[in-house]
């Protein structure tokens, strides 16, 4: 070998070893970076004719079946957290079964100041005790009502916050695509655009879950689960229409309440069906459009419950067949036809209501009484009593089919909200448990700080050998020159 030679080989080892020892130096640096992807050296033989080393570029280690299983896991957890939170703020709205301040206790108080007012029918202060209690009633299942459409109108918002973030992001990853392959046929390296990539694809699986397909030349292709093409080439446009308030008149399907559009072409986003499924975007229209409607059904069914049981014709006698019960519609008489959305315009009738001008003697002597009768006539109030122990049949069967006093009716609709808290909450766990497995396991084929730190020590011997081998043939250069 000439000197040349061994100069040129060695020259190109320092070189490597340099490149090699960066490497590592940004391994280490990154090791607890989640979007970071390990690096190593790829040399191969040198380009001309002799020793020395060729760095050929830089090699980054993903696992492409690891990194599907934990996207899975992510989207698993964002929409198991959505509905978690929904259902435990859903039983914040009426209340655990143990708790004080509950729908069922405010009946509870309801029907123990109608006995204390039977018991003396003469007290005044009796009876505005129980005109209170009533209102009070009423109040907590319209206050329940409007939280479920406060949940769902946030929902509303954060559909389309979700969407404006997944076009940005699709839009960010196509941008990447373009860098990638353009740097690729250059010859430089892109690693670096790769995990900022994996960044953005990662940010959108959480939202919408994906199949990423590798189209060659570093670019990829972006499908959602029910084979929506997101991005292939060019990133699509997702279109949605928030509204400012949800009511419980107000579904996707009698067209108030609005969907999704791929490229300005309405695509499938209900409850039944979605071309988007899984993840947290298809988790909100499912609290939307299901669960805060099914929570809706319920307070409903309850608030009927409650008024039909005081407006049956032959409960009160001085009411006319038209007129209004204790609990009314808004102030009108309950019509069967017009059930949506009761819970949300219960109120008490304006003639006993102590926000008002109330009139209490008319608990005990009827509401459409012209005048007070006999204050010691409790037989209204017993028969109001008798009213909300008398057993009825919910509804709706999805509620149940078995007969309930008003009470049974009240502790049915709590404990379906509980039953669904934990079963959510149960999920959620599930999915918390599966996202921290595939992040330690997507970890462990991380940076290695100890194997980096191994590799460093070889490095820094090669560069060393490299280095005696340079100083030698100097030496032998000197000789040479001194002959």
């Amino acid at each position: 070998m000439s000197l040349t030679a061994a100069i040129h080989g060695a020259m190109s080892g320092l070189k490597a070893a340099s490149r090699g020892t960066q490497i590592v130096s940004e391994n280490i640096s990154n090791a607890t970076n989640p979007d970071y992807a390990r690096r190593s050296l790829a040399l191969g033989a040198s380009a001309i004719a002799g020793p020395g080393v060729r760095v050929l570029g830089v090699n980054r280690h993903a696992d492409p079946v690891l990194l599907a299983g934990k996207r899975d896991a992510d989207a698993e957890f964002a929409a198991a957290k959505i509905a978690s939170d929904f259902w435990t703020e859903a039983q914040r709205l009426v209340g655990a079964p143990e708790e004080e301040g509950t729908l069922a206790a405010q009946l509870n108080q309801f029907e123990s100041a109608l006995i204390a007012t039977a018991s003396m029918p003469d007290s005044a202060s009796r009876l505005d005790i129980l005109a209170q209690t009533a209102s009070d009633l009423a109040s907590g299942l319209v206050t329940a009502s409007e939280g479920v459409q406060d949940l769902r109108t946030r929902a509303d918002r954060d559909i389309a916050l979700q969407v404006d973030q997944l076009n940005t992001a699709l839009q960010d990853v196509a941008k990447l695509n373009k860098r990638i392959r353009y740097t690729a046929a250059n010859g430089g390296s892109i690693a670096g655009l790769q995990d900022q990539r994996q960044a953005r694809v990662d940010a959108i699986n959480e939202i919408v879950p994906i199949n990423v397909i590798d189209r060659g030349d570093g670019v990829i292709a972006l499908y959602s689960d029910g084979g929506a093409i997101l991005l292939d080439g060019s990133a699509v446009e997702i279109g949605f229409t928030p509204v400012n308030l949800v009511t419980p008149y107000m579904t996707q399907s009698n067209g108030l309440l609005g969907g999704l559009t791929l490229n300005g072409s309405p695509i499938a986003s209900g409850p039944d069906r979605h071309a988007l499924p899984g993840g947290s975007l298809a988790a909100l229209f499912d609290l939307r459009d299901r669960l805060g409607v099914q929570m809706q059904d319920d307070l409903d069914i309850v608030a009927r419950d409650l008024v039909e049981r005081f407006q049956d014709t032959g409960l009160d006698p001085t009411l006319a067949a038209t007129d209004p019960g204790l609990f009314t519609d808004a102030g009108a008489r309950f019509d069967p036809v017009d059930a949506l959305g009761l819970s949300y315009r219960l109120s008490l009738n304006t003639l006993v209501d102590p926000s008002g001008t109330a009139e209490t003697w008319r608990l005990r002597d009827g509401l459409g009484a012209a005048a007070p009768g006999s204050v010691g006539d409790a037989s209204l109030l017993q028969a109001y009593s008798d009213a909300l122990l008398d057993q009825r049949a919910p509804s709706q069967t999805s509620f149940g089919t078995a007969l309930e006093d008003s009470a049974g009716m009240m502790e049915t609709l709590l404990s379906r909200v509980s039953s669904s808290l934990n079963s959510a909450t149960a999920q959620r766990s599930f999915a918390t448990a599966a996202q921290s497995e595939m992040t330690r396991i997507v970890y462990e084929q991380g940076v290695d700080t100890d194997a980096e730190l191994q590799t460093l020590l070889v490095l820094e011997k090669a560069y060393a050998a490299n280095a005696k081998i340079i100083e030698t043939a100097d030496e032998l250069l000197d000789a040479l020159l001194r002959i």
